[in-house]
């Protein structure tokens, strides 16, 4: 369209997006269901390292656990998969479109499962090892575009609220996986393990069927210069006609915010692309490299919190201890706490705002891990006797002081609630805020490749810490954990800044006049269309005409 297509505009900045319908709402909220990949993941392998056939199959018919290094390994590998296939889907999303990159990671995952599932044919960690490769490969595909396309559909009034919807199903899926343990935990079959692996497979197809059914996000078709595609797109998601004055105005805002931004940041080749991610000064709060390092950071301090210690090891960490007597029990309370918890962000993450939670929500996972670890230390885990031997001759220890230990269940219960309520969601939703529009796909890819590799790391290193041929830290472990919350604490408060109520576009002019403690005082004053150019009430077709031109060769 040599001209431009006609976009109505305006220079009102309450009046750039429609008003919200169930409709549209519910479409939104599908997208959420990609967090089950990741909860399931670390709620049902808790369960499988824990098994007596699966271990022996590993080990030996005489061992009763896995060793440091191999459970280290099939914990990991997943991880490791989802990193990578973070950072690839960075670029598939921006040739094929988000919602064709998240069906692939579903047919990768689910061949994953299939290699997984077939655990115990051959002697070894092999095909355990190949398929949570491979798997994860398909999560990171999933992890990473679902808080993209999410951030992209969603209403900029309900954000918030719906992207934390993908952390309350992280938090179902750890649940379901902690349900799913508790019920083949005594079976004496490879079923015990094949089981929970091989309910995978419902995920992968219900997320890859509902979201064929979905449009593409419409930032996705502006990006590529099909603009007509975007306001269809657009007026699904909304639930207006497509001539509608709302579709039009938040069309225009998206187009106009498009053409400044490829100002700012000229398309150029596939590594320019990349490095146009690390641009920019660390000291100017608006610099690509700032946002890049900010979302990077973010899912870090996510995993620095130890919430995944908890659930990847609670089995484990507590039966090493000796002071409970059904650990299963114990991991599954602390799973119904976070998914109880987590429903409070949907009210709060739009009420309160990110920056407060994420800061008071420090604070308190700061205070409970350091209880944590004090109590352990001195009346606590840490302190058991022994009353015998088992029918393998093993001995049978107890706690020393039971309430002491029952209060540091408590307080880990009262640090999951305060991940679950801030942390937990507050992470993702605002990765998929901070980027703009040239380089969202591969920030947020690079953002939650950071989670998967800290989550790596993790899982690699704690075995050791709380092994009992190894670190053996027991409690001492929360000192870590504590001091890591710590830092997430003085983070908060310096580097995060506040995204409540604005547009994704209006996210970017905020961060470019405002600085991290003074953004939640900022308010929009204009509009993109208006700076851009407006004639009439209409966008100057020049500018759709560069998008659309400049975009069809990306």
């Amino acid at each position: 369209m040599p001209g431009g297509a006609v976009l109505h505009a305006t220079d009102d900045v309450n009046r750039i997006e429609a008003p919200v319908t169930f409709k549209a709402y519910m479409m939104c909220a599908f997208a959420a269901f990609g967090g089950i990949f990741f909860g399931y993941d670390s709620g049902y392998i808790n369960g499988v390292t824990g098994s007596s056939v699966f271990i022996h199959e590993i080990e030996g018919p005489n061992i009763d656990a896995l060793s440091g290094s191999n459970a280290s390994l099939i914990v990991s590998i997943l991880s490791a998969g989802t990193f990578f296939g973070a950072i690839i889907a960075g670029d598939l999303a921006d040739y094929f479109g988000r919602k064709y990159t998240i069906i692939a990671g579903c047919i990768i995952y689910v061949i994953g499962v299939t290699i997984q599932i077939c655990q115990g044919l051959t002697s070894g960690l092999g095909l355990i090892v190949a398929g949570r490769l491979i798997a994860g490969l398909g999560v990171g595909f999933v992890t990473s575009i679902i808080i993209l396309y999410m951030a992209e559909i969603c209403p900029r009034k309900v954000r918030g609220t719906l992207v934390s919807g993908y952390q309350f199903c992280i938090t179902i899926g750890l649940l379901l996986g902690a349900c799913v343990n508790y019920a083949v935990q005594d079976r004496t079959d490879q079923a015990s393990y094949r089981i929970p692996i091989g309910i995978q497979y419902a995920w992968g197809v219900i997320l890859a069927t509902g979201i064929f059914f979905l449009p593409d996000s419409p930032r996705y078709f502006v990006k590529k210069g099909r603009v007509d595609d975007a306001r269809m797109v657009l007026a699904r998601l909304r639930g207006q006609p497509a001539d509608s004055e709302y579709i039009e105005a938040e069309l225009a805002e998206i187009v106009a915010n498009a053409e400044y931004e490829r100002q700012m940041i000229p398309s150029t080749t596939w590594f320019g692309s990349w490095a146009n991610c690390f641009s920019g000064s660390v000291f100017k709060s608006n610099s690509n490299l700032r946002k890049t390092i900010l979302g990077t950071s973010l899912q870090m301090m996510q995993q620095w919190t130890g919430v995944n210690f908890i659930f990847y090891y609670s089995t484990i960490f507590l039966q090493s201890t000796g002071a409970i007597g059904n650990p299963f029990i114990i991991s599954l309370i602390f799973t119904l706490v976070n998914v109880c918890s987590t429903p409070i962000s949907f009210y709060t993450m739009e009420r309160v705002g990110r920056r407060p939670l994420l800061l008071w929500g420090a604070l308190g996972m700061l205070i409970c891990q350091f209880l944590v670890a004090i109590i352990g230390v001195t009346v606590g885990f840490n302190k058991t006797h022994s009353i015998g031997t088992d029918a393998s001759g093993n001995p049978i220890v107890r706690a020393d002081n039971l309430s002491a230990v029952n209060a540091q269940i408590a307080f880990i219960a009262i640090f999951i609630f305060f991940f679950a309520s801030t942390w937990g969601p507050g992470a993702w939703v605002l990765i998929g805020e901070i980027f703009p529009l040239p380089i969202r796909s591969r920030g947020v890819a690079l953002s939650t490749a950071s989670n998967w590799l800290w989550n790596t790391i993790i899982a690699v290193i704690t075995p050791y810490m709380v092994g009992t041929t190894e670190g053996n830290l027991r409690s001492s472990v929360f000192f870590v954990w504590g001091g890591l919350c710590t830092c997430a604490f003085i983070y908060s408060y310096f580097l995060i800044p506040e995204t409540k109520g604005l547009s994704l576009e209006q996210v970017d002019r905020m961060m470019e006049e405002t600085s991290p403690r003074t953004s939640s005082k900022w308010v929009p004053h204009t509009t993109f269309a208006s700076d851009m150019g407006m004639k009439n009430g209409t966008l100057d077709e020049h500018v759709v005409a560069d998008v659309e031109r400049k975009g069809s060769s990306v």
